[in-house]
């Protein structure tokens, strides 16, 4: 029997890494992942990490299973060649373009911005190589109210929005996230949304978590209530367990309902 679910995307923090549990990703997903590999369908990380970082991660819990491909940043995508992660492009190359152009016509309302948040929260506020506004907020209460200052700002943008998970926060082209290089990587394999499984935790997870990338949706027990939301009103499965344990719950799932017994 053909696989119906042939493409697997998953977040890391939250959904399928948990720092403090033993171990951070559960063997029983991480052997299901694996037979699924063996039988042709592909894994992507879908992540806000940058490779380093995310990299480090998986050396440091030993990662038995290697993804096919990773999304980092939540918008750059590479691809494993045998040997080593390499950027796919032109994808990379004119997300890099247009990130550029757009942070230039942004730079200078930055000191507004940031004296704004500064006079008012005790938050830090920095750039780094992706973005010239990034910040981490004391909690998420001050992390709500800042979202909704920088969201009005991003209205008067065209192409700009704010990437957030939990007290994280940085700007971003809309048209780069981890949904429209989720639906890159579907359409270089020659699949469908209709044979992608996405599964997400935040609220940088709600652009994959959509039935326009991925018919098959799921979040763990842990995930914000927005996107156990999101997920439940596109008929998707919101475990009731955590990360990795929670994720490999829905996909049996959906193997089973189809027929697929692994």
């Amino acid at each position: 029997m053909s696989l119906p679910i042939k493409l697997i995307s998953t977040d890391f923090d939250g959904t399928i890494f948990a720092e403090s549990d033993t171990p951070a990703i559960s063997m029983e997903l991480l052997g299901l992942i694996a037979r699924l590999q063996a039988r042709g369908a592909k894994w992507v990380i879908n992540t806000g990490r940058d490779m380093v970082s995310l990299q480090a991660a998986l050396v440091r819990i030993g990662q038995p299973v290697r993804p096919d491909f990773l999304v980092l940043v939540e918008r750059e995508m590479h691809a494993h060649d045998g040997m080593r992660f390499v950027g796919i492009n032109p994808w990379n190359e004119e997300c890099h373009r247009a990130h550029r152009d757009l942070f230039v016509r942004v730079m200078p309302d930055l000191p507004r911005l940031t004296g704004w948040i500064k006079a008012r929260f005790s938050a830090t506020v920095y750039e780094d190589p992706y973005s010239p506004l990034c910040l981490i907020a004391a909690n998420n209460g001050d992390a709500d109210l800042i979202h909704e200052y920088l969201e009005g700002y991003c209205g008067g943008v065209s192409d700009l929005t704010l990437v957030r998970n939990d007290v994280y926060a940085r700007f971003s082209h809309a048209g780069y996230n981890k949904g429209t290089a989720l639906e890159e990587i579907t359409r270089r394999l020659g699949l469908t949304a209709a044979e992608v499984f996405a599964a997400g935790d935040h609220l940088n997870d709600l652009p994959m978590l959509s039935r326009r990338y991925a018919h098959w949706l799921a979040s763990p027990h842990n995930a914000v209530q927005s996107v156990k939301q999101a997920v439940l009103s596109q008929h998707g499965c919101v475990s009731r367990f955590p990360a990795s344990r929670g994720v490999a719950e829905a996909l049996l799932l959906f193997l089973r309902q189809t027929g697929v017994e692994l």
